[in-house]
């Protein structure tokens, strides 16, 4: 299984807004493209998906830009994929009827345990995980 680049850039783009978002400011598109090293042009669109999704959400005029439509704890690594490529996990087997009926049940399982998975991780703990490199322990 091979996830896309568009993925990849649109869960950076959440955890680059996750992590202003106790600030309440908005990013402007430049920004968040600089910080997270996405394409400007590609994170415009990805920001539109996102947005019609309710991951986030734009802020108009001279301070305008995106923030997290709701905190870092409700958005899963699920909502983000689900929303660039409607299922966390597909293959066309799921709906062939000539594909074996025990490697389809296997497609199905492999299905939810991706979908699980990802459903499991929320940007906070993301955000947390990253907190928590940074402290050192002495002994």
């Amino acid at each position: 299984m091979k996830l896309s680049a568009k993925s990849d850039y649109a869960a950076r783009a959440v955890m680059g807004l996750a992590r202003h978002y106790q600030s309440r400011e908005s990013l402007r598109v430049e920004d968040l493209a600089e910080e997270q090293g996405i394409p400007q042009n590609y994170l415009i669109q990805i920001l539109i998906e996102l947005k019609s999704q309710h991951i986030v959400k734009s802020v108009r005029g001279k301070e305008g830009g995106y923030l997290l439509a709701r905190p870092p704890a409700e958005i899963t690594l699920a909502d983000v994929l689900r929303c660039v490529h409607g299922q966390v996990f597909d293959s066309p087997a799921l709906s062939d009827p000539q594909c074996p009926l025990e490697l389809r049940d296997a497609w199905k399982k492999l299905q939810k345990a991706v979908d699980d998975s990802a459903g499991s991780i929320n940007f906070q703990q993301l955000l947390d995980q990253g907190s928590d490199k940074g402290k050192m322990y002495y002994i």
